[in-house]
């Protein structure tokens, strides 16, 4: 009987009120793909209704310690769901972490041990909760089902979808035709990730445009199992602060949410000024109408992008501490890069390195082991131009 009541419910059509319109248009705002409208409008029309909230679900594989600016695209977006009254799932994949996510690789990405995973997992829902309303929020682990699953169940669960499917995804598609390995357990990812929507019963997956494909599996999925498929809502990437790679922390062109004030401003000014109305849209809590005006300021040079770069670095910095903050690190920053003078607050590090014979340290070196250098190359590219100084001297 529960069975044909929601075989009945899954073919009902619900009336659309405005209401219901409105919060389709909120949802949509500012996102790159919606999939299906017209399934989302009956959802969020049964909602209404029946009183009981959807069901929405991000999954975020605990691959490194810091969840970053680029994260939040996603998380703003849930919160906003979490406002209209609906249910967010927080999904740690401790265990597709595991596996290591394909997604726009050309090369099998290294599988994490789980010992590293814990230790990344533990750190998100704190950073999550800068965001995310912690008593609105269901917090779930998907090892919870994966584990469960035993060597019989993921065969069952592998019989549900074809080879030739997966090998549609464009980064599967390209390693085949380039005749690049592609490991067997990557082929298992989008079967995991999908399965963790049947496990949860989601009617909404976010995440971010490289991963449509893999929610795409998880609505296919549903219907195997004869869910009532969840509708797809994915926000576009953001840049990283080199221009042109997504944000990420493998790229180091990241802006974690828990760093500094001083250092999150100083990131931020640095990305190149025609990224400025992106990081707006996606990272700043500015309202839509006051972006639009920036965006045809800049357009047409009725506005100085430098003080339209501090006041996003504003912004952001203030969304994850508070305007005094926000404020004294734009005063940190004009000290040191304005007035050239030295911050009130330099952070120290310890080095243990062995002098040579003449009892010397070469500077390259200390500079990479300090971690101001991403090796002796760039260390001795920014002493021969001038960018280093001790005590004062170039």
């Amino acid at each position: 009987m529960a069975e044909e009541q929601k075989a009945t419910d899954q073919v009902k059509k619900y009336t659309v009120t405005q209401e219901d319109r409105d919060a389709l248009a909120l949802i949509k705002r500012g996102a790159d793909t919606l999939l299906i409208e017209d399934e989302l409008l009956q959802k969020l029309a049964r909602a209404r209704e029946t009183g009981t909230p959807l069901r929405c679900k991000l999954g975020l594989d605990p691959t490194a310690p810091d969840i970053h600016l680029g994260h939040t695209v996603v998380l703003n977006k849930l919160r906003q769901l979490q406002d209209l009254g609906h249910t967010v799932i927080f999904l740690v994949g401790d265990f597709t972490a595991s596996i290591g996510d394909p997604s726009g690789r050309n090369v099998t990405r290294p599988p994490l041990s789980f010992e590293q995973i814990k230790v990344n997992a533990e750190t998100y829902l704190d950073q999550a909760g800068r965001v995310l309303d912690p008593n609105k929020t269901e917090v779930r682990y998907n090892s919870e089902w994966s584990n469960a699953l035993g060597s019989v169940g993921l065969i069952q669960l592998a019989s549900r979808y074809t080879l030739a499917r997966l090998l549609e995804r464009d980064d599967f598609a390209k390693r085949f035709r380039e005749n690049l390995p592609i490991a067997m357990h990557e082929l298992l990812y989008p079967l995991m990730q999908g399965y963790d929507s049947v496990a949860l019963h989601s009617d909404l997956e976010l995440g971010g445009s490289d991963q449509r494909f893999n929610l795409i599996v998880g609505r296919e999925l549903q219907r195997q199992y004869g869910q009532e498929p969840q509708c797809i809502l994915t926000m576009p990437l953001l840049v990283g602060l080199d221009g042109v790679n997504k944000m990420s922390k493998s790229k180091h062109n990241y802006i974690g949410i828990t760093e500094s004030a001083d250092s999150m401003f100083g990131k931020v000014m640095s990305i190149p000024d025609e990224l400025m109305v992106k990081y707006f849209r996606l990272a700043s809590t500015m309202p839509v109408d006051e972006v639009d005006r920036i965006e045809e300021g800049l357009k047409n040079d009725e506005l100085h992008p430098n003080k339209i770069k501090r006041q996003l670095a504003r912004n952001i910095v203030a969304a994850y501490y508070d305007e005094q903050t926000a404020a004294d690190a734009e005063g940190q920053f004009d000290q040191v890069f304005k007035n050239h003078e030295v911050p009130d607050d330099i952070p120290e590090c310890s080095v243990d390195l062995t002098p040579n014979d003449e009892g010397k340290v070469y500077l390259a070196k200390l500079l990479a082991e300090a971690d101001l250098a991403s090796g002796t190359g760039e260390a001795r590219r920014l002493i021969d131009g001038g960018g280093v100084k001790i005590n004062g001297e170039t």
